[in-house]
């Protein structure tokens, strides 16, 4: 019982971050799941692959009350959306294939720089310059959002810590990056959760209530609050100022990299 409580409190936080940020809250989800997994007792060769494909499934439940909160403020760029969504998804599909194909502590690795990465851009504020408006609709624009998505379900997170300042370079203000990235990060996780089922599928050892490397309790117990408090993070982000809040997240996520760090060490 006291487990599935921090599976809730933790879908609070994500649901926050999401419609704050434009992030699915896969940066906090997936470290908090590998701790709360190991809790569990369940075998460490599978931990990071069922934290990865957990969150995931998670953020289709989040992005979902995300977008609609942006969505109801004008906030999402639907040309945008349906522009990217395709190359998105067959990266995220290539993204969750090559995740099972990864040991646990490389996959830990691989998480780490993600992490560190996006906290650097967000520490330094680290911008884009935009674009003319015709390279919206080339083909670099197609291979960086099949980059996005296979990355984003590769690390277990929604893609907005590298869609807004790719939405940013295609000249969408910020506030409306953040709420196209939360629409666009619903394809991710769809593509990405379906990829880790598929990918886990028929592996032994998995807990029960598990389908392939997506274990269903935890993201019920995410979903349940994330989707209460994700248009409660929407509303903020309409009216404090986010680059604030963004280095503040920087410094958690360099706080939580360093906690992964120590116990790979």
């Amino acid at each position: 019982m006291l487990v599935w409580l921090c599976y809730c409190l933790l879908g609070g936080v994500a649901g926050v971050l999401a419609g704050l940020l434009g992030v699915g809250g896969g940066l906090i989800i997936v470290p908090a799941l590998v701790m709360l997994f190991a809790k569990q007792s369940f075998l460490t060769g599978q931990i990071q692959h069922l934290a990865v494909g957990t969150s995931l499934a998670s953020i289709v439940f989040t992005s979902l009350s995300s977008m609609r909160a942006h969505h109801q403020r004008a906030g999402v760029d639907w040309d945008m959306v349906w522009r990217l969504s395709p190359a998105i998804v067959i990266g995220a599909l290539s993204g969750a294939w090559v995740a099972a194909q990864v040991s646990t502590p490389c996959l830990q690795w691989v998480f780490v720089v993600f992490v560190y990465g996006v906290a650097a851009q967000m520490f330094l504020k680290a911008e884009v310059p935009q674009s003319q408006a015709q390279s919206r609709k080339g083909v670099l624009l197609t291979l960086l959002s099949a980059l996005i998505g296979g990355v984003s379900s590769l690390v277990g997170v929604g893609g907005g810590s590298l869609l807004v300042p790719l939405l940013s370079w295609c000249n969408l203000p910020m506030r409306r990056a953040i709420g196209t990235s939360a629409a666009i990060g619903f394809f991710i996780a769809t593509s990405g959760a379906g990829g880790s089922m598929m990918a886990g599928w028929g592996v032994a050892g998995l807990p029960k209530y598990s389908i392939g490397y997506v274990y269903w309790p935890a993201v019920a117990g995410i979903a349940l609050l994330s989707t209460v408090t994700a248009p409660l993070g929407a509303r903020l982000a309409h009216r404090v100022p986010v680059p604030m809040l963004k280095r503040g997240f920087a410094i958690l996520l360099c706080v939580i990299g360093l906690k992964m760090i120590t116990g790979l060490l």
